[in-house]
C-alpha cells in the first residue's frame, strides 16, 4: 500500500511497550511523528531513539507525540529500553510497536523488498490531528535520521496551516517566510501582514514570521 500525503493514516491496533492501543484513539488531538526503526539491539536506532526521548518537551510544545514501530517483540523492546537509558542518558516515555507479523509496516509500506524483506526501512510519516499524513520521508537502514528538522518541518506545517505562507529553502522558527503566489489584492495582504514585506518578484514576496 502508498500513502500519500493527504491520506488518511490507517487505524490499527497493536501490542506495545505501553500496552495495547488503537492508533487513533491514542493519537487523539496530537500531531504524531509516527516512525520505525530495522531492529532492536542496533547502534543507530540506539541513537535515534535516545535523541527522540530528550525531545520529549519540544515535542509536548508542538502539541506532538512520537510512536516508534519494529518487526520485534514487546519484550525485546524492553530489554532494548533499558540499553537506550544507560547509553543515552534519556527515559524512554513514548511507545515503541511490536510487529512480528509485519502487519502495520506492510499497512504503511515500511517493508522495502529490494532494501531488506526481513526489516524496516527508516520510515517517518508526520500524521497531523484531523489523522492526516502531512510528511513522510525514507531513509536506508544505514543513514540516521536528523530529528532536529523533524521538529522544523511540524514547525513549518503548523506555521502554513495558520497563516497564508510558505518556508523558503534552510528555514527556522523566527526567520522570514514567503507570501503565497495566489494572494495578490494589496489590502488584504497589508492586512495580513502589518509588518510588511519585501518584493523580489511578484511572485517572490518575504515577509517576518506573521505568528513572532
Amino acid at each position: 500500500m502508498s500513502l500519500l500525503i493527504g491520506d488518511t493514516a490507517p487505524d490499527f491496533e497493536a501490542d506495545t511497550t505501553e500496552g495495547r492501543i488503537r492508533f487513533h484513539e491514542w493519537a487523539g488531538d496530537d500531531w504524531v511523528v509516527f516512525f520505525s526503526h530495522p531492529a532492536d539491539f542496533t547502534p543507530v536506532c540506539t541513537t535515534e531513539l535516545g535523541y527522540t526521548a530528550r525531545l520529549k518537551g519540544e515535542f509536548a510544545r508542538r502539541g506532538a507525540k512520537a510512536l516508534v514501530i519494529s518487526v520485534d517483540t514487546v519484550e525485546d523492546h524492553k530489554r532494548w529500553i533499558a540499553d537506550i537509558e544507560e547509553t543515552q542518558g534519556a527515559h524512554v516515555e513514548f511507545p515503541i510497536i511490536a510487529d512480528p507479523a509485519r502487519k502495520v509496516a506492510t499497512l504503511y509500506n515500511m517493508i522495502h523488498p529490494n532494501a531488506d524483506p526481513k526489516v524496516t526501512v527508516r520510515a517517518v510519516y508526520v500524521i497531523d490531528p484531523n489523522k492526516k499524513i502531512r510528511a513522510s520521508i525514507i531513509y536506508p537502514p544505514s543513514a540516521g535520521r536528523n530529528f532536529d528538522e523533524v521538529l522544523r518541518l511540524i514547525d513549518s506545517l503548523q506555521l502554513t496551516d495558520g497563516h497564508k505562507v510558505a518556508t523558503p529553502v534552510n528555514w527556522t522558527d523566527g526567520e522570514d517566510v514567503i507570501i503565497v503566489p495566489s494572494l495578490t489584492d494589496p489590502d488584504e495582504i497589508a492586512r495580513l501582514f502589518p509588518k510588511g514585506h519585501t518584493v523580489i518578484k511578484p511572485y517572490l514576496r518575504f515577509t517576518p514570521q506573521p505568528n513572532k
